[in-house]
């Protein structure tokens, strides 16, 4: 009966699943669509610009190079020289909301105090530890990021892809204007704080998907959330930049059934668990699907929890002790079929040119120790991922086996229960009901994910002059140790051969950072909608 109901809500034939219904351009990410908020601990856990990067694109957009390509059709922003850096932005006067709401400095405020206060907002964007204020007149369209001393070399990486989202709808969530929000935001009082941190922190979830707040400022916008969990985005008509090749694109979870959605002729595109998926065979008559496989630019680490037995630093070296980077390097490589390398370096990616000059610091950590890591005998690491997986299982499985002669039992929580995690399972410390830090028991004590080193981690600099004061925070960061970097991410991703304009980017917004740009040739496109030209 409730198989009926639903096809029925959902215009579906009974017996067919959503994703065998009608002809669509579909693209597949391999995590759950939760959210659209990349800024809370389970949006960044699960990378939700996948999906939202084009909904509420950032002051810069990453280039499949690695490069940061100014997004001049919203904003300009320059730093200023000084002790104290000083980052001037000035939005454009035509960038606007899909419901003709005007983008303006409250916007980004909003972004800055979640950032700020992760206690209380649930939220992971570390950069904005290093700022110290945000000044921003409410309805303004220029506003300055003034950092602290020493601080800031990272400013490019703040207000990324899918983390400024609608102040103005979050205020009417709360029966007020946006100037009384920026007030509010600017406040400092807990209490003032915590209603606005729950309205950005669960407001922009898709299980409850709200059309009024979920506003946005990019090419796309969500015209629809499906029964299945995908997510239809269209043509935003209020964009201020160029509008969308492709006019309607569906967004589908990694719980979708690829399969169907291949056998529908519906599966355009998809970043893959794997590269040799059971669903797809590329020799097959009529396929137009290729596969390619690189290694990502994102480190997989193993993220600690900030209250419980591995809050303590020296419990955590102690583990690091036992961790055989090498030999979970080797799990993924084995699992995904991409190999890749592995790397203990917290401050640059792998592959950064300046990743080898840390090379002393970190290659004494790759070294196993067991009678060091014995200091933490008798421990228990409870560890999750986002999703099941076949690769993260073998990496914590490795991480097991090596750990076992020092006394420490590593549990795989996300393989033992099919359940996936994210940063906001582990243990944590939370503002309580007086502004007092309490602490939270939760169901995992490390997660392993992908990590982008430039957004994780404040730095010192980021060239070679620099290089002294990187190397000390190197040093500090593997003393610290709030993760513990194992080996880059492998990625593989499925292509229509037909589909033009796609650029392989391995960063967080994934293959899609672009997806505004994807046009199918007319060969390939009489199954769905025509593109634009």
């Amino acid at each position: 009966m409730v198989g009926t109901s639903l096809a029925a809500c959902s215009g579906i034939d009974a017996g067919t699943t959503e994703e065998q219904a009608g002809n669509h351009f579909g693209y597949q990410v391999p995590v759950e669509l939760s959210t659209t908020n990349a800024g809370t601990e389970v949006g960044a856990s699960e990378f939700a610009q996948m999906l939202s990067g084009r909904l509420y694109p950032g002051v810069f957009v990453p280039g499949p190079s690695g490069q940061v390509i100014p997004n001049t059709d919203l904003v300009r922003a320059q730093a200023l020289p000084g002790a104290q850096r000083i980052v001037e932005y000035s939005l454009s006067a035509e960038a606007s909301f899909s419901d003709g709401a005007p983008v303006t400095c409250t916007d980004y405020l909003l972004a800055y105090t979640a950032g700020k206060n992760p206690e209380l907002f649930g939220s992971h964007m570390p950069l904005f530890q290093d700022v110290e204020r945000l000044d921003c007149t409410p309805g303004a369209k220029n506003f300055d990021l003034v950092f602290a001393e020493g601080q800031g070399a990272r400013w490019r990486d703040l207000f990324g892809a899918g983390t400024v989202l609608p102040a103005h709808a979050v205020a009417g969530k709360l029966g007020k204007d946006e100037a009384a929000l920026n007030a509010d935001l600017t406040s400092g009082s807990v209490d003032v704080l915590r209603p606005i941190a729950e309205v950005w922190r669960e407001g922009f979830n898709l299980a409850q998907f709200d059309p009024e707040m979920q506003v946005s400022f990019g090419p796309y916008k969500i015209a629809d959330v499906g029964e299945a969990g995908q997510v239809t985005l269209t043509a935003n008509e209020n964009y201020y930049g160029d509008a969308p090749l492709t006019k309607e694109i569906v967004v589908w979870p990694g719980s979708a059934d690829s399969a169907e959605l291949r056998n529908q002729d519906n599966l355009r595109i998809a970043d893959l668990d794997e590269p040799d998926p059971d669903w797809l065979d590329v020799d097959a008559e009529g396929n137009a699907l290729d596969v390619t496989t690189t290694v990502g630019s994102l480190t997989d680490s193993l993220t600690f929890e900030s209250f419980g037995p591995w809050s303590y630093y020296e419990r955590r070296q102690a583990l690091a002790k036992c961790v055989d980077p090498r030999a979970v390097a080797a799990a993924s490589s084995g699992a995904s079929g991409v190999e890749v390398p592995a790397t203990s370096v917290h401050l640059v990616s792998h592959n950064d040119p300046l990743a080898r000059r840390f090379d002393d610091i970190v290659a004494p950590r790759m070294d196993v120790d067991v009678e060091g890591a014995k200091a933490a005998a008798g421990l228990e690491l409870r560890v999750g991922y986002v999703h099941p997986s076949k690769r993260m299982a073998a990496m914590v499985e490795s991480i097991r086996a090596s750990c076992e002669p020092a006394g420490i039992t590593v549990v795989d929580v996300t393989k033992s229960t099919g359940e996936g995690k994210t940063l906001r399972d582990l243990s944590r410390i939370e503002k309580g009901e007086w502004g007092e830090d309490a602490g939270v028991e939760g169901e995992i004590d490390a997660m392993l994910r992908p990590v982008n080193p430039q957004t994780e981690y404040s730095a010192p600099g980021s060239r070679a002059q620099d290089l002294d004061a990187m190397r000390k925070k190197e040093a500090e960061l593997w003393t610290t140790l709030p993760s513990i970097p194992l080996a880059a991410q492998p990625r593989s991703f499925a292509v229509d051969r037909n589909l033009a304009n796609v650029i392989v980017y391995t960063g967080p917004t994934g293959i899609g950072w672009n997806m505004d740009r994807w046009q199918l040739r007319p060969e390939s496109a009489d199954k769905t909608a025509e593109p634009t030209n």
